[in-house]
């Protein structure tokens, strides 16, 4: 139905951005890919996904629309659905998941939150044919305006992991690796760890 936003961006975060057109906001929510690809800039475009559901209609934002493409075939999958694809596409960029759909490799999807076994061997068993349907592009932005750490904790919060424990596993990455210097970097670290 919406297959695009542009206007101006109002508020960017690690899970969702605001997009004002023509006075109306509109919330979308992002993954950690779209969020580094999204430019600090006040003109805005996102490709949309409306997830409608019984009790939400739910507005989801790609900075591309191959990212939009593999979102909507992960949500396809039995027992996948769009936080689970959100969360995929946060914790690996579209190339690393088409790579691991396409090799069969179900230990990298396991990687993820959320993911188990099964769920993984359906996705591959899926979308393997599918696949090949989708292109990628894979741009890299980070937003100075907060602190790597406060937006790493905010993102994850949203996808529903406990502060304490979060705000511990990010402190440890980032003692263990100080060479980590943008927020997607460190959100992937800290999901292995938790």
């Amino acid at each position: 139905m919406i297959t695009y936003i542009s206007g101006k961006l109002v508020e960017k975060n690690p899970s969702y951005a605001i997009i004002e057109t023509n006075g109306v906001g509109y919330f979308l929510h992002i993954s950690l890919q779209t969020f580094s690809a999204m430019k600090d800039q006040e003109a805005c475009k996102l490709h949309t996904y409306l997830s409608v559901k019984e009790d939400s209609h739910t507005l989801y934002g790609f900075a591309d629309i191959e990212e939009r493409e593999l979102f909507k075939q992960l949500i396809s999958v039995s027992g996948v659905g769009t936080n689970t694809a959100r969360m995929m596409l946060s914790s690996l960029n579209s190339q690393e998941i088409i790579g691991a759909i396409a090799s069969g490799n179900v230990d990298a999807l396991k990687a993820i939150k959320g993911i188990g076994a099964k769920t993984a061997q359906r996705v591959i068993l899926d979308l393997k044919d599918k696949i090949g349907k989708v292109g990628v592009s894979d741009n890299i932005f980070v937003s100075p305006n907060n602190t790597l750490k406060t937006e790493a904790l905010s993102a994850m919060l949203v996808l529903g992991f406990d502060k304490k424990a979060t705000e511990k596993t990010i402190d440890t990455v980032l003692a263990k690796n100080p060479q980590i210097k943008d927020v997607e970097e460190l959100i992937k670290y800290s999901l292995k760890k938790l």
